[in-house]
């Protein structure tokens, strides 16, 4: 086993910092340490935590760490911040609302860049996860960048998605239209105190009817991935009972993070989505679903590495050889995978038609 990994498992902080730094970076032998760790990963339970931005996400993410620390639960914490696309930094400032929980050993504070990956998180989000799981986190909490109507790869990470909301997001055809809202499993309503909560309120609940009344018509979930099994699956859940037989309907929570206020009813709507998830059929349906898709994601990433690696000059080529309208972009792309299918190209390869396609083959 990679020594950095058995220190990991060791709960070595430190170690720990490092496995991430590599992991996030990509750098060294980062693969063989998530390889060494994977075996000893899956006990965590991943929650997402998403919402546009100056909902309050970070400073209820902060109480929801109390929370869990208050149940003796080990919490680690991967906070994306976005990436400027003009510098390349990132201010990393969503830990600065979790100073509290600073010098506690037992909390892992995490910032992740998204360096340019769309969706709200960063492409190393689920493998820094990986490496908290193996350290021994009990509940990992995954808050997304600020994200606007569709960015949902929460969904693909996350057991439970929570979506904070705030007074003022705009009317119900807002509501409704909104993709993000469609990903969550359990709603919180924060700065309840202000005006404008209870129509926040009032359009969720409006949202959630039609949703429900769309799936029932269409036999289909409510859109993304993970509520598409919400409807497909048999099994289901009070949100703020037990296990019972029917659809999952998120649970809304209104809360006033700056003064703690609603975050115990915030984490029974949060216990009572994972009792759902891990205690029926329909849950076990999702976790597969959610897996499938995460290895898709895996699948996708490698093999475009390998290509542009493999390919190389053929594909410099390829985009000048478009760039001057010698080749359409559709053509050049079925020659490229060819050509990687093939054992990579020479440059001119692929412009000239010297690869064939895989419909040319006798």
């Amino acid at each position: 086993m990679h020594p950095l990994a058995e220190k990991v498992l060791a709960r070595d902080t430190r170690a720990t910092a490092r496995a991430c730094r590599l992991v996030d970076d990509r750098a060294g032998d980062h693969a063989a340490i998530l390889k060494d760790l994977f075996p000893h990963t899956g006990r965590a339970w991943i929650l997402g935590v998403t919402g546009n931005p100056g909902a309050g996400k970070s400073t209820l993410t902060d109480r929801l760490i109390g929370a869990f620390r208050k149940q003796d639960r080990r919490v680690a914490v991967v906070a994306v911040d976005p990436t400027s696309p003009f510098t390349g930094g990132a201010i990393l400032g969503d830990r600065i609302r979790m100073q509290a929980h600073f010098g506690d050993p037992d909390v892992f504070i995490r910032s992740l860049a998204t360096r340019g990956a769309l969706g709200g998180l960063s492409r190393s989000a689920m493998d820094v996860a990986r490496v908290l799981d193996a350290w021994g986190a009990d509940v990992i909490l995954v808050e997304t960048v600020g994200v606007g109507q569709d960015e949902l790869e929460i969904t693909r990470m996350a057991h439970t998605t929570l979506v904070v909301a705030a007074p003022g997001m705009g009317d119900e055809v807002q509501a409704i239209k909104a993709g993000i809202l469609e990903c969550a499993d359990v709603f919180a309503v924060n700065k309840a105190d202000r005006d404008g909560a209870d129509a926040a309120v009032r359009d969720l609940e409006l949202m959630i009817a039609l949703g429900g009344e769309v799936a029932k018509a269409s036999g289909r979930g409510r859109g993304h991935s993970a509520a598409a099994l919400h409807a497909r699956a048999a099994g289901a859940a009070d949100p703020l009972g037990g296990p019972f037989e029917g659809p999952w309907t998120p649970a809304i929570v209104r809360t006033v993070a700056t003064r703690n206020e609603g975050v115990a009813a915030l984490l029974d709507g949060l216990e009572a989505h994972r009792a759902w998830l891990f205690g029926t059929e329909a849950g076990a349906s999702r976790r597969e679903e959610r897996l499938r898709e995460a290895m898709h994601v895996q699948l996708r990433d490698a093999l475009t590495d390998a290509a542009v690696v493999a390919l190389g000059p053929a594909l410099e080529a390829a985009v000048r050889a478009v760039a001057s309208r010698q080749i359409d972009p559709y053509t050049a792309s079925e020659r490229l995978v060819d050509a990687f299918r093939a054992g990579a190209a020479p440059p001119g390869a692929v412009v000239q038609g010297d690869v064939a396609l895989p419909g040319d083959r006798a």
